[in-house]
């Protein structure tokens, strides 16, 4: 008798532990599971840890509730303003409800990965290819929006939508390129000219000032020197302006006249006594004698 009750409790506790191995499943953290019992679905959903179903009778499938990064492969479409590009973006959604998520679609990755596909044909041949390159944020939110509004209804929250490249042919790469090169030579361009409008007028006040200082521009011109000099160039071409000849001269004039130095006395040439005047001939000789008349 004892040893019967013995081989019907081992029995049981086998039986109980087979039972419980078939009943007993694990739920990750980041997972929930929906129960189906004899095809219709329980309305609680099991969360995370040990739970137990009714082998034969329930079956448990496991929903992931992370968020899902699903690549868009790239599409071909024209643009608004007929331009051939090609668009690749990248969809990250996840569960809300996974109930919904098993029961209203049949797989809910890829009825969300085609919503995306036809989302970003429609995004291409509404935009312009300039909203494609430069305003990607505003095309991101109605992308988002184009996606969003059937995923609800399958349980999924689309969480974010990126345009990750857009590829453009090589003519109208290069068409660009051109745009671009001569849109910033225009602006070298303007810039360079108000630069010199600028050089222009400090030119005109700097010789106003010197006209007032003629000084000042031997000076400048002295600098200038000094600046070419430092290269040690062989050969100096230096401009003279005509204005520093012309100070030179004024400055020239208003000097006063250096007096001219005295001349120097030269002897005078001694004259031979036989050449002499006789106004000179000496006094001591004897004086002429007097012609008188014949009366006498």
């Amino acid at each position: 008798m004892v040893e019967e009750l013995v081989a019907a409790g081992a029995t049981l506790v086998a039986a109980g532990a087979v039972y419980a191995t078939a009943a007993a499943r694990v739920v990750k953290q980041y997972e929930r599971g929906v129960v189906f019992r004899l095809g219709k679905l329980r309305p609680e959903v099991r969360g995370p840890g040990l739970t137990l179903i009714v082998p034969g009778v329930d079956r448990l499938r496991k929903v992931n509730m992370q968020i899902v990064t699903m690549p868009v492969p790239g599409q071909e479409g024209i643009t608004r303003d007929n331009v051939t590009v090609r668009v690749d973006a990248v969809v990250y959604f996840k569960v809300t409800s996974p109930a919904e998520a098993v029961v209203r679609v049949e797989d809910y990755r890829f009825a969300v990965s085609q919503m995306a596909q036809t989302s970003l044909r429609s995004i291409i041949g509404k935009s312009e290819l300039d909203d494609l390159l430069a305003d990607r944020e505003k095309l991101n939110q109605g992308l988002e929006l184009m996606i969003d509004s059937p995923a609800v209804e399958w349980g999924v929250t689309i969480d974010r939508v990126e345009i990750k490249d857009v590829s453009l042919p090589e003519t109208m790469k290069r068409s660009m390129a051109r745009q671009a090169e001569a849109d910033r030579e225009r602006r070298a361009r303007v810039i360079n000219a108000d630069a010199e409008l600028q050089a222009s007028k400090k030119l005109a006040e700097a010789a106003k000032e010197m006209s007032e200082q003629p000084a000042a521009l031997q000076l400048r011109l002295l600098q200038t020197v000094v600046a070419v000099a430092a290269e040690k160039n062989s050969t100096l071409v230096l401009p003279f302006p005509v204005e520093l000849l012309r100070f030179l001269e004024r400055a020239q004039q208003s000097l006063p006249a250096p007096p001219a130095p005295p001349a120097p006395e030269t002897p005078a040439p001694e004259t031979p006594a036989s050449q002499a005047p006789a106004s000179q001939a000496p006094a001591s000789g004897p004086p002429a004698p007097e012609m008188k008349s014949g009366q006498d």
